[in-house]
């Protein structure tokens, strides 16, 4: 079976070559607000699960358009919050406690620090 995302890719792309595509990115970053709208305006689990799937599949095809693969995009994405969030968690008896009204802040705080080394 072929992962989502690839299988996304494919059918947009099979699309695309049988002339079913836009013709300018533009228009699909205004497809991607318009379906994030739609997204945002439901409230049934089943009707976001919809909407979020119809904004994972523009963001494919957004992807496509920009010449980015989406799964090694993903991947890429999932390896940087894993090593942003085990910084951030190797600094975690200096946190506040978990109920503090302050924890987030100081978790965010770290995340940047850890974004910057990362700069470097």
């Amino acid at each position: 079976m072929i992962e989502p995302l690839r299988q996304a890719h494919l059918i947009q792309a099979e699309a695309a070559r049988s002339g079913f595509d836009w013709p300018h990115i533009d228009q699909v970053w205004d497809k991607l607000q318009e379906e994030l709208q739609e997204l945002r305006a439901e409230s049934s689990p089943d009707r976001l699960r919809d909407e979020l799937g119809d904004v994972i599949f523009v963001l494919v095809n957004l992807a496509r358009h920009l010449g980015v693969d989406p799964q090694q995009a993903l991947s890429d994405a999932n390896a940087k919050f894993a090593r942003r969030f085990a910084y951030v968690m190797a600094h975690a008896e200096a946190l506040p406690p978990m109920t503090a009204p302050g924890r987030l802040d100081a978790m965010e705080a770290l995340w940047q620090a850890a974004k910057q080394q990362e700069r470097r």
